[in-house]
């Protein structure tokens, strides 16, 4: 968290999102170059390294 903040996804591209969250955190806040293929990019890495991830994953009963 030293180097802040970095939004993607639909969120990112919420006018003024990105000053809020500086404004009530303090903390830098960046928006990515292309929000949207962040996710699809990131989502690709979680589903690879899934069993990794698996050991740090909290998990809750499904409702």
């Amino acid at each position: 968290m030293d180097r802040g903040i970095v939004l993607t996804g639909g969120g990112a591209l919420l006018r003024g999102l990105d000053e809020r969250l500086r404004h009530e955190t303090g903390m830098p806040v960046h928006i990515s170059e292309r929000p949207l293929q962040a996710v699809a990019e990131g989502s690709g890495k979680c589903v690879e390294e899934f069993e990794a991830l698996e050991k740090v994953l909290i998990s809750e009963p499904r409702r």
